[in-house]
């Protein structure tokens, strides 16, 4: 069905500060990509590029098989944007605002632009249309964001820390309505968030960027449902090494203080192999950790 977002070799240089480096990224239509990284990895810089709100200085980005952003004339521009909502960490709205002046204000910017559905998620989400949004907490600016970037159908939703401030039931109500959102598999989510059990619950695949470039990109099963964490002792972990069925820099490896875990590809046919060794279900936050903190063995 082809991919909603392809983003290759995207380079995007700060001063000599922070750049992007060589990030390819990809969101198929039916698919869910969570992007995880910690603060300052590059996720919103990514972003932002995909969105055109920064040019990129070599690479190329696509939005529905047709180039964006620097690569791209205004009419393009201009009909891709009106294929996407957008829901940003901090609500971006002028606070002086009221909810439903920012709700008109968006229509604007829209042909499919459907008030019906719009005036029904304010309800959904309880959100008072009198309000004026500097008076909106982190949370119910967040909802504001998504009934805005839900009102008009997008095609395709870039979430950056949409859940962040949300008590666990009110993310668990988004999760659900993003769920809907996905019944329809010519839609996407680019969705980054540091709630990594989030993620767990709703991405297809899950990418991971640490100082501007992409250190993994595949499928979340392959991490929660095959990825383990081997608990070693001392002796444990020197008989993993001296085994030979792991070739060098195939293991992360993390020191502690009850001994080293080993991050393994899968932990069936490690248990199998070291029956002995406990070797635990890996988490999304566990493999990112031990991938980007780990030692290469």
């Amino acid at each position: 069905m082809g991919d909603l977002i392809c983003i290759s070799g995207v380079t995007k240089h700060y001063g000599d500060d922070f750049a992007l480096r060589d990030v390819n990224l990809s969101v198929p239509r039916g698919c869910v990509t969570g992007f995880v990284g910690a603060n300052g990895a590059g996720k919103t810089t990514t972003i932002k590029a995909i969105l055109g709100l920064v040019s990129i200085e070599s690479g190329s980005i696509e939005l529905f098989g047709e180039p964006f952003g620097m690569n791209a004339d205004g009419e393009r521009s201009r009909r891709a944007k009106e294929r996407i909502g957008v829901v940003f960490d901090t609500c971006p709205y002028v606070g002086e605002l009221s909810v439903k002046m920012a709700g008109r204000i968006m229509a604007a910017s829209y042909s499919s632009w459907d008030a019906g559905r719009f005036a029904d998620y304010l309800r959904r989400f309880s959100l008072d249309p009198k309000k004026k949004v500097k008076d909106l907490s982190r949370g119910m600016g967040m909802k504001l964001q998504l009934a805005c970037a839900l009102a008009h159908d997008p095609e395709l939703l870039i979430l950056d820390e949409a859940t962040a401030g949300l008590d666990p039931l009110a993310r668990d109500e988004i999760l659900d309505m993003l769920r809907d959102y996905m019944k329809d598999e010519r839609r996407g989510i680019l969705m980054s968030s540091h709630i990594t059990t989030d993620l767990e619950k709703i991405a297809d695949t899950v990418a991971c960027i640490d100082n501007g470039r992409i250190v993994f990109d595949m499928e979340k099963d392959l991490i929660t449902d095959m990825a383990g964490i081997g608990r070693c002792r001392a002796a444990d972990y020197e008989r993993v090494l001296a085994s030979g069925r792991y070739a060098p820099g195939e293991l992360r490896v993390m020191r502690n203080a009850y001994g080293v875990d080993l991050l393994v590809a899968d932990r069936f046919a490690f248990a199998q192999q070291f029956p002995e060794i406990a070797c635990d279900k890996a988490s999304i936050e566990d493999y990112m950790q031990l991938v980007l903190k780990g030692d290469i063995r």
